[in-house]
């Protein structure tokens, strides 16, 4: 019987993770979707997040970024021959981003492994958070085998390497079978400044706050994450913006 893995996005997923699922789950404690990506190799690219993290979210060490986030990441590539590996990932930017590289490091890897790919039916500013787990145990039997792996894959590259042109071309081939890459695609793009014009996070951001007429965070970010729920950022990367923004 082959082996059976669970790619979850982040630990709340797997708080809520359904008892009578079987198998290893494999976190995915990343926020690649904020800071430097850049690196020739997994080596330089862990490097360059170590430090981006140790320096931008307060309380979280390089050591601690190799320990929790890098080990995790190692399972993946660990993983075996004729293995079933579940995917668990929503549609917005930071999951899909997320989802990129997981899917990078499978192929690279060159694990021959059944793949399949999780996510809940309607996109929402919740996502897993807002299934019950009568919902979730739905979404698993419901999943569909992933094709298409090496476009999925080479979307981290042209990601990482700011190619925004070969990012839109791999989307767009890929959209009649996973037509929610290309809306997380042009949302990123979206978000790189013209000119004088901020990109889209922030230009919404200070209209929130223009309409609420308030500089307090807790409110302008319930409204950013309900209106801009394609980007799945959290209060850490709002947060950062928002100061930003107040300064």
């Amino acid at each position: 019987m082959s082996k059976q893995y669970h790619i979850l996005n982040g630990d709340a997923l797997k708080e809520q993770f359904p008892g009578g699922i079987e198998g290893e789950k494999i976190i995915a404690r990343e926020c690649l979707v904020d800071g430097d990506v850049k690196g020739d190799d997994l080596t330089e690219l862990y490097h360059s997040r170590a430090r981006f993290i140790s320096s931008t979210y307060d309380g979280y060490s390089e050591e601690e970024y190799y320990e929790e986030t890098v080990t995790e990441f190692k399972k993946i590539q660990d993983i075996r021959d004729g293995s079933e590996v579940n995917l668990w990932f929503e549609d917005d930017l930071f999951c899909q981003v997320n989802f990129w590289f997981v899917v990078h490091l499978l192929v690279e890897s060159g694990t021959e492994a059944s793949l399949f790919l999780v996510r809940p039916e309607k996109h929402t500013q919740y996502g897993f958070a807002g299934l019950n787990e009568s919902e979730l145990n739905a979404i698993y039997r419901n999943r569909i085998a992933l094709s298409q792996a090496d476009k999925i894959a080479s979307l981290w590259k042209s990601y990482q390497n700011d190619n925004t042109e070969d990012l839109v071309k791999t989307a767009k081939e890929l959209e009649n079978l996973y037509p929610f890459i290309l809306p997380a695609v042009k949302a990123h793009i979206e978000r790189t400044p013209t000119g004088e014009t901020p990109g889209r996070p922030t230009r919404s951001l200070a209209s929130i706050m223009d309409e609420l007429d308030t500089e307090e965070f807790g409110p302008v970010f319930k409204e950013f994450c309900k209106r801009e729920s394609i980007y799945g950022f959290g209060d850490l990367q709002v947060k950062r913006l928002f100061d930003e923004i107040k300064s």
